[in-house]
C-alpha cells in the first residue's frame, strides 16, 4: 500500500471510531430493545375505547374489556408471553400516550402523516375497511358531492382520520368536531347534523343501535387499518414481530374470520358493503 493510501485508511479508521464514540447509540442500539422491555414488564399496554364496538366493549358490571381489537391484542400478548393492560382513551390521544410511554400499540389505526413523526406505521393492514357515512333513515347519500355543501352539516370525532376526510372533501360543507362517538351520535339524533363520517364497519355498527342510513358513496375510499407502535430506538424487532403477525393472520384467514363473527355475532349486516369490496 502506498504511504497516501495508508494516510487515507487511518483517517477513514479514525472517522468510524469518531462516529461510534460520538453516538454509541447507533453503533450499538439493540433493535429486540422494546420488546425486552416489555418482556421485562410482564404487560402490553393497549389502548381501549368507550362507544367503539364491536372492536371495544367494556362490561358495565365488571369493567373488563372484550371485543376484537382486544382478542388480537391479546394474541399479541399471548406470543410474547405477557398480558395485557387496557388503558382507556380516545383515537385524538393516542399519539400523546405513544409519546408518554401510557400505550406499547394500537390496532385498527389509520397511516397520518403528522402522527407519523411520533408513530412508526405497520405498512401490512390487519384489515381493509372504507370510509362511510351515516345519516338519518331514508337518506342515503350517493356521492361524497352530495354532502360538500354549504347548507350541509357532518359531524366528526375529534382528532381521528375520519376529520381529515371530511374536512378534505367536504371543504364547503359545515363541520362539527366533538370528542367521540357517542356525541356525534347525539349531534345527528338531535337535528344539528345531516350526516357523520365513520369506517363504513362502524357506521353499521352504529345502525345496528340507533336505527338509520348507512351508505358507501363513491368515489369509494378504501381505509386500512394497521398497527401502530411509539417512535423509539430499538423497535425494529417489535416492528418485525409485529408484520409477521399480521402476515400470519391475514394469509391464513383468521383476521378475516374473526373480524366476520364478530359482526355476525351482534347482528351486523354485512350486505351493503359494495360487490368489489373486501376486507
Amino acid at each position: 500500500m502506498s504511504f497516501f493510501g495508508k494516510i487515507l485508511r487511518a483517517c477513514a479508521l479514525g472517522a468510524a471510531v469518531a462516529i461510534a464514540a460520538w453516538n454509541p447509540a447507533v453503533a450499538q442500539e439493540n433493535p429486540s430493545a422494546v420488546i425486552d422491555q416489555i418482556r421485562a414488564s410482564g404487560e402490553l399496554k393497549i389502548p381501549v375505547m368507550i362507544g367503539e364496538e364491536p372492536g371495544y366493549i367494556k362490561d358495565p358490571a365488571t369493567g373488563a374489556w372484550s371485543g376484537f381489537y382486544v382478542d388480537f391484542l391479546t394474541d399479541v400478548a399471548n406470543e410474547l408471553g405477557v398480558k395485557i393492560t387496557p388503558v382507556e382513551t380516545t383515537w385524538g390521544n393516542l399519539a400523546a400516550d405513544f409519546q408518554s410511554n401510557k400505550i406499547d400499540v394500537a390496532i385498527g389505526v389509520n397511516p397520518n402523516p403528522k402522527r407519523g413523526l411520533v408513530i412508526d406505521y405497520l405498512w401490512e393492514p390487519i384489515f381493509t375497511d372504507a370510509w362511510g357515512v351515516f345519516a338519518p333513515k331514508g337518506k342515503p347519500v350517493a356521492t361524497w358531492a352530495e354532502l360538500n355543501a354549504p347548507e350541509k352539516t357532518v359531524v366528526v370525532q375529534k382528532g381521528s382520520t375520519m376529520q381529515i376526510v371530511a374536512e378534505a372533501l367536504l371543504p364547503k360543507a359545515k363541520i362539527t368536531v366533538v370528542e367521540d362517538r357517542n356525541l356525534a351520535i347525539m349531534e345527528l339524533q338531535a337535528g344539528r347534523a345531516d350526516a357523520m363520517v365513520q369506517s363504513i364497519f362502524d357506521a353499521l355498527q352504529i345502525a345496528k343501535q340507533v336505527g338509520g342510513e348507512v351508505s358507501v358513496p363513491e368515489p369509494m375510499l378504501r381505509n386500512p387499518a394497521t398497527l401502530a407502535v411509539a417512535r423509539k430506538p430499538g423497535n425494529a424487532g417489535f416492528i418485525n414481530f409485529l408484520t409477521n403477525w399480521i402476515q400470519q393472520q391475514r394469509s391464513l384467514g383468521l383476521a378475516q374470520g374473526r373480524l366476520a363473527k364478530a359482526w355476525e355475532d351482534r347482528g351486523i349486516d354485512l350486505s351493503i358493503l359494495p360487490a368489489n369490496f373486501s376486507f
